[in-house]
């Protein structure tokens, strides 16, 4: 249009909103487990204990059904902390399924504390373990080449609301992290089956 300003290209991709809360909950174990499955650590191609579950996540989301998604992320978490598979880094360990194992009252750091301060507690070492996840996964995905400079603002924002505990800034700052990650990390894709070899005629075969 004559006269109107010229305006460069955006250099990145634009940050989404925050999805629906129900949504939002879902994407915080989706797309973290979208990011672990590109570690240098797994075997490829990917094996299909691993990629099934979270291929059907996936495709239930796309349904709408985040209560059936979110058992297929179960699955997955158990996957993730079977001893056959590779040890998952320690900032996403978070999305392993936490194995219990007996240990003696007092080695247990909670021992003695009120059932209050006990979920306190627990709900902080939550509220770090997924900052710590928010943190592994941009530094991940740099490396991989995915665009993140635009997400610093936000990683920073998770980080400082970090401080306050579980607060709207915090989930809102992590939320728009997940939902930009899931726009530009490619889905794994699953391995393509290889063509079977056509077969050598036998005796007694009659002529094409």
């Amino acid at each position: 249009m004559p006269g109107a300003p010229n305006k460069p290209p955006d250099s990145a991709a634009a940050v989404p909103a925050p999805p629906t809360d129900s949504t939002a909950k879902l994407l915080r174990r989706l797309v973290p487990s979208r990011i672990a499955l590109r570690l240098d650590s797994w075997r490829q191609p990917l094996s299909p204990e691993l990629l099934g579950p979270y291929l059907e996540a996936e495709a239930c989301l796309g349904r709408g059904d985040i209560e059936l998604a979110s058992g297929c992320l179960d699955q997955l978490a158990i996957r993730f902390a079977e001893p056959r598979w590779p040890t998952l880094p320690a900032p996403f360990q978070v999305l392993q399924v936490q194995v219990v194992r007996p240990q003696p009252p007092h080695w247990d750091p909670d021992h003695g504390v009120t059932p209050e301060e006990k979920a306190t507690r627990k709900a902080r070492r939550a509220l770090e373990g997924h900052a710590g996840l928010v943190k592994a996964a941009l530094e991940l995905e740099t490396r991989k080449g995915t665009p993140t400079a635009d997400l610093a603002e936000l990683a920073a924002a998770v980080e400082a609301a970090l401080a306050a505990g579980e607060t709207e800034a915090f989930w809102s700052a992590a939320d728009r992290i997940w939902a930009a990650l899931r726009d530009r990390v490619p889905v794994p894709a699953a391995p393509a089956r290889a063509a079977s070899a056509p077969r050598e005629p036998e005796a007694g075969d009659a002529p094409a």
